[in-house]
């Protein structure tokens, strides 16, 4: 019967809100686009993103949250914490059955197991809400934060490629990971996280 149902439809059905324990995952406002300029207009955090541009300014966040608000193939949430914004988190299912998860934070909230759990609510969220068998997630070779984070999240490493970045104009390897609906099913016992509508 669920094939009976359009994508548009699915996707209207889907919750606004993911809560996990500290980490509250909602979809970004025009509200929202001061504090995601701030937040996202440093060059370490940029640098360690593809599609990140430095400078990041509130143009650029308008741009994408009004990006968000359109239906299309990516689910995005900004991370809130204590009722304010620390990150986005997000699945990009662009190419089919290669979905990926992407995630950042600001500076000032890293290193507290913040972006764990956000990646954790996201994940939950994607396989639950999506029927692809893999989620895919990549991190820079210098990144060994983001690396762990992925590892943390049940995620095995499948090799390295090179990917281009916006604010380095370049090209940079990029360790690539994937996690099997199989291995996350084994682990969901990981998190608190529920939805509210």
């Amino acid at each position: 019967m669920l094939q009976d149902f359009s994508s548009v439809t699915l996707r209207e059905a889907r919750p606004d809100v993911v809560a996990t324990e500290r980490l509250t995952l909602r979809r970004p406002t025009l509200a929202d686009v001061r504090t995601i300029a701030l937040l996202a207009n440093d060059r370490r955090v940029a640098e360690n993103t593809r599609r990140l541009p430095h400078p990041y300014s509130q143009d650029d966040a308008v741009e994408f949250v009004r990006a968000t608000a359109a239906l299309g193939s990516e689910t995005v949430f900004l991370i809130e914490h204590d009722t304010g914004p620390i990150g986005m988190v997000g699945i990009d299912c662009s190419t089919p059955d290669n979905a990926e998860l992407g995630y950042w934070l600001g500076v000032e909230h890293w290193g507290r197991g913040f972006a764990t759990e956000a990646a954790r609510g996201a994940i939950d969220f994607f396989f639950e809400e999506f029927e692809d068998d893999h989620l895919y997630a990549g991190a820079r070779v210098t990144n060994p934060a983001s690396r762990n984070v992925l590892e943390k999240c049940g995620f095995q490493w499948s090799g390295v490629q090179l990917h281009r970045f916006l604010a380095l104009g370049s090209s940079t390897p990029v360790d690539c990971f994937r996690l099997s609906r199989g291995v996350w099913s084994s682990l969901k016992s990981w998190s608190s996280a529920r939805r509210m509508r």
